[in-house]
Order: C-alpha cells, then structure tokens, then sequence
C-alpha cells in the first residue's frame, strides 16, 4: 500500500460521483492507443465471425459498466436493433446521455469507427444517426443484473477489475454480466493486467490486480468459446498491459 493511499477495498468506497469524463476521454481516447485500435480491431472481427451465418432478429445488446468510453457499443451497432450503456457513476451517465443526444457523438469516436467499417457490415451503417435511434443510457449497477434481463450481445470494458480491490467483487462483476447473456450470445470484456489502481483528475479509483489466468478461471465456467488475447501495451504507470477476452455464453443456465 503507497503512503497516503486512501484505502477504497470495495466499490462503494471509490468517489464516483465526482468521475470526471471529459479528463477521462482526454488521457485516453482523444488521441487514439494503438492498443484500443488493436482491441476494436479484434472485437469487430470477433462479432463479424459470431454473425457471419446471418444476423438474428431482434438482437439486444448491453454495455455493462460503459463509463466515457463508446467503442465497445460501436463495436455493436451494425448487429442490434436496441443498445443499453448501463453506467452506475452519475457524471458518466450524464457524458452517455450528451453522446446519444441529437447532435450526434463526439468526434473523439471517429478515429474507432474509422477502422470499425473497415468490414463491409460496418460500413454500411450510419454510425451517428444509427447510434442515435438504438442506444440508450440506464444509471445502474453492474451487480444488479446477475440473471434479471437477458442480451444476446454484450461487452464490458475495464469494469469488474477497476471498480474494487476486492477478489470477491471482482468474481461477482464477471458473474453479473455473464448471467445477464443469453444462451451463445457473443461477447466482449477487456481487463487491465496487474492493475494497482488508476487516477482520473485529482481522484483516485480502485483496481483489483489480474492475469491471464484469473480472467480465464474467472470466465470459464460461463463459456463456450473463450480466447484471451494478452496485449503487451502499457498506457499509464501502475499495470502491465490490457487483456481483451473474446468468446460466447455457454448456455441460459446462472451459474452461481
């Protein structure tokens, strides 16, 4: 534990009223990672391969955990006909409902879709207008889905291994958004590898420290398919590198 660290041991405890989104998309995706630009990459041709037999009606997608970050449900558009950024941190929320507001997104997102619709499914989508009429913003709790609604599609981004330092709540974030996807349903979860925690602004947020093999134990127990891809890239002092997951629910059953 550094000097002076306030102890935020669960989730409770982090400050996330006072997140600031706009500091948060400044440090990290105004001028876009090669690392998220690898991840989008990857993710758009995961989902291209889950939907290559065709697209089901009515497909429902979820971002669980969205914060300032749209790629993930970018990465969504061309398969859903409705998307839900489920963000508990109010200043998050109130950034999500400006993106999916008659304006159109932020132009920060542009250089995502650019490489997005560089598959054909993706470029024929209007993403604005597109993003617009099927994405809307819900502030609630990760842990409150656990098996309650059910998507066919789903992503979560830096959520389960950044909001706690608790083991527990770590294993119980993957629970909740796996039980809330329904029986293949494609997904997506990207993890800060060995995390100590993370600061945005003059705040500081909790991290729960991960591996390869604790997102794999983690995950498997609720998959099908499930390939983890170890990317070397550091964006920040305090972690090691990003690991993005890639898989599909293993069936409709909660696994406690």
């Amino acid at each position: 534990m550094e000097r002076g660290r306030v102890t935020m041991d669960r989730n409770a405890d982090a400050p996330w009223s006072k997140f600031d989104p706009e500091v948060y998309v400044d440090n990290n995706y105004r001028t876009p990672l090669e690392v998220d630009l690898l991840i989008v990459r990857l993710m758009r041709d995961h989902f291209g391969r889950c939907f290559s037999g065709g697209v089901p009606d009515s497909v429902r997608g979820v971002d669980a955990g969205a914060g300032a970050n749209l790629y993930p449900a970018l990465s969504m558009l061309p398969w859903c006909e409705k998307i839900l950024l489920l963000e508990f941190a109010r200043p998050n929320v109130e950034y999500l409902e400006r993106q999916v507001s008659s304006g159109g997104f932020d132009t920060a997102w542009d250089a995502f879709w650019d490489v997005l619709r560089e598959a054909p499914a993706y470029a024929a989508v209007e993403p604005r207008s597109r993003f617009g009429e099927i994405v809307r913003v819900e502030r609630g709790n990760l842990f409150d889905l656990d098996g309650h609604r059910r998507w066919d599609l789903g992503t979560m981004f830096f959520v389960a291994d950044s909001m706690s330092e608790c083991p527990d709540e770590f294993k119980r974030g993957v629970r909740c958004f796996m039980n809330a996807l329904g029986e293949r349903a494609p997904f997506a979860a990207a993890f800060m590898k060995e995390s100590v925690g993370y600061r945005v602004g003059d705040h500081d947020y909790p991290a729960y420290r991960v591996n390869e093999d604790r997102v794999r134990e983690s995950l498997a127990p609720f998959t099908a398919e499930l390939e983890i891809h170890d990317l070397h890239h550091m964006v920040r002092p305090g972690h090691e590198g990003m690991l993005l997951a890639l898989g599909r629910r293993n069936s409709e059953v909660a696994v406690p």
